[in-house]
């Protein structure tokens, strides 16, 4: 690519990891190299089996804790030092030149967890090579992120069973 742009994907709606899980699949099948870094979350999902599949076109890691464990810890050094951990390897992808698209899902909401501080997500703005294009999703990203952003989606919720007591179904959310 020629130009790489920076992309938000956001909102209280489902779908954001499912949209740039998405792009990464049509950019693997263009003979794209994509990285995935998936900040709080430490469960093997079902799309992590498929993409592991794929490598070495979409190299996916895992730098997170758990997101309950997030909320209900006294003590969030560890989910602190795995968010760092990602950003930094978030950071060594997008420069490597070794990916054409680089992905940090939930990106977002380790800022607004406090485990990651938006400046550190405008520093990483500010380092996107200017063939990559970067895909940064998760909930309440910061107005900052967004005005950086050269295209933001935001994913609303208008209804979910979810709030009728369905819980997470494999294959679906999980």
């Amino acid at each position: 690519m020629k130009t790489g742009y920076i992309q938000v994907y956001t909102g209280d709606g489902k779908g954001k990891t499912t949209a740039a899980l998405g792009l990464a699949m049509r950019a693997s099948g263009a003979g794209m190299r994509v990285y995935i870094g998936q900040f709080i979350k430490d469960f093997a999902y079902s799309e992590i089996l498929t993409l592991k599949k794929l490598e070495p076109s979409i190299c996916v890691e895992q730098y997170g804790k758990g997101c309950g464990f997030v909320y209900q810890a006294a003590d969030k050094t560890a989910h602190i030092a795995a968010a760092r951990e990602g950003l930094e390897k978030g950071l060594e992808a997008l420069k490597s030149g070794r990916y054409d698209v680089v992905i940090l899902d939930e990106i977002n909401v380790a800022a607004q967890l406090g485990l990651l501080e938006d400046g550190a997500i405008l520093n990483l703005m500010d380092q996107k090579p200017e063939g990559t294009e970067l895909i940064l999703t998760g909930r309440n990203a910061s107005t900052e992120v967004m005005e950086r952003a050269d295209l933001v989606t935001e994913m609303k919720e208008i209804k979910h069973y979810y709030n009728d007591g369905v819980e997470a179904r494999l294959g679906i959310e999980r």
